[in-house]
């Protein structure tokens, strides 16, 4: 038996020697790692207070690589969960998601593979998919919410290091990387102000604006209180997430509001304007509120998903190497910056 004063300098081998257990033990009972009995826990974490021993961070940092390169041999394939529900008004090109080459571009620096899992296709329930991850070792989950079912929402994650995208599921609580749209919405309007535009308007359904935590309308609410009321114009939410059902809401906005800009859906939007007879950029200036680089005829806000997609690969991953599992009590929120692109659809400065 070794007896040690506070001031020694400890190792884990004294720790060890001291409990009476192997050097693995006593390193997992400190990271909190699973497969170690809680008297054995407990004596060891008695003995690293009561010694005041503190672990060599040089050291802490090779082990934590080496332990997350076995685990990556262990467990190769990282899920993303999407949903396909065919009734659904949100089965649109008008609402988009994280595309699943972003994920794996990140997931394979980490060694990983990632693979689609599509909830409501077929025989595809929450609780068959949640089977076949858990059957397969799958423990890294990336969540993508895109119904108004959200059949995301029924799974089961205590088994998971998991992290959604947006704010669209609120319940469970995971960790979230979003776009920050409060601030792409301002950009995009002081862009607007900065043209000579005087009534910029915003069209968007109330699942863009949950997505975005209500982003958007406060982004421009909070532009709005910069400018004259007389250049206020009221935000459109269109009363469907279908918009092929929302022409006549549209119209009767533009013709009551009389917007000269407008931020909004690269879908059916352009149609729209010129059934009414409106040019753009002549009569109207657009911008596309989710601009992606197939949308170059026109100006938008460019969310970035390739450092969404990289943010929550490297948020699962930090999870799998803290042995981290289930809802977290404090839920991490990543925001990343949308960019202003500019484009043939709005004047020039």
């Amino acid at each position: 038996m070794i007896t040690l004063m506070p001031s020694d300098g400890v190792t884990l081998k004294h720790l060890a020697q001291i409990c009476g257990v192997s050097l693995m033990t006593v390193s997992r009972a400190i990271r909190g790692a699973p497969r170690v009995a809680s008297k054995t826990r407990e004596a060891v974490l008695k003995a690293v207070q009561a010694l005041g021993y503190e672990p060599d961070p040089h050291l802490h940092r090779m082990m934590k690589l080496v332990r997350s390169r076995k685990r990556v041999r262990m467990r190769a394939v990282m899920a993303v969960l999407r949903e396909d529900i065919p009734r659904d008004d949100l089965v649109s090109p008008s609402y988009q998601f994280v595309p699943i080459e972003e994920m794996r571009r990140r997931a394979r620096g980490y060694g990983y593979e990632v693979e689609e899992f599509w909830l409501g296709r077929g025989t595809q329930t929450p609780y068959r998919v949640q089977r076949i991850l858990e059957a397969r070792g799958i423990e890294g989950v990336l969540v993508s919410p895109q119904s108004e079912e959200l059949l995301c929402a029924q799974m089961d994650y205590s088994p998971f290091a998991a992290v959604t995208f947006g704010y669209a599921m609120s319940e469970p609580a995971l960790h979230m990387c979003a776009g920050n749209m409060n601030l792409g919405i301002q950009r995009a309007a002081l862009e607007l102000d900065r043209r000579g535009y005087r009534r910029i308007g915003l069209a968007i359904t109330p699942w863009i604006d949950r997505r975005s935590q209500n982003g958007y309308s406060a982004g421009m609410l909070h532009f709005q209180k910069q400018i004259p009321r007389s250049r206020r114009v009221p935000i459109l939410m269109m009363p469907y997430n279908n918009l092929g059902r929302c022409f006549g809401v549209f119209a009767n906005w533009m013709r009551k509001c009389r917007p000269d800009a407008l931020i909004t859906f690269e879908t059916h939007a352009p149609s729209w304007l010129k059934r009414m007879g409106l040019r753009i950029p002549e009569d109207v200036g657009f911008v596309v509120h989710d601009w992606t680089t197939r949308m170059s005829g026109f100006a938008g806000i460019y969310q970035r998903r390739d450092h969404l997609a990289a943010a929550a690969v490297d948020l699962v991953i930090t999870q799998l190497s803290q042995n981290e599992r289930g809802v977290p009590a404090v839920p991490r929120q990543l925001m990343i910056p949308p960019e202003w692109v500019e484009g043939p659809s709005v004047r020039p400065k």
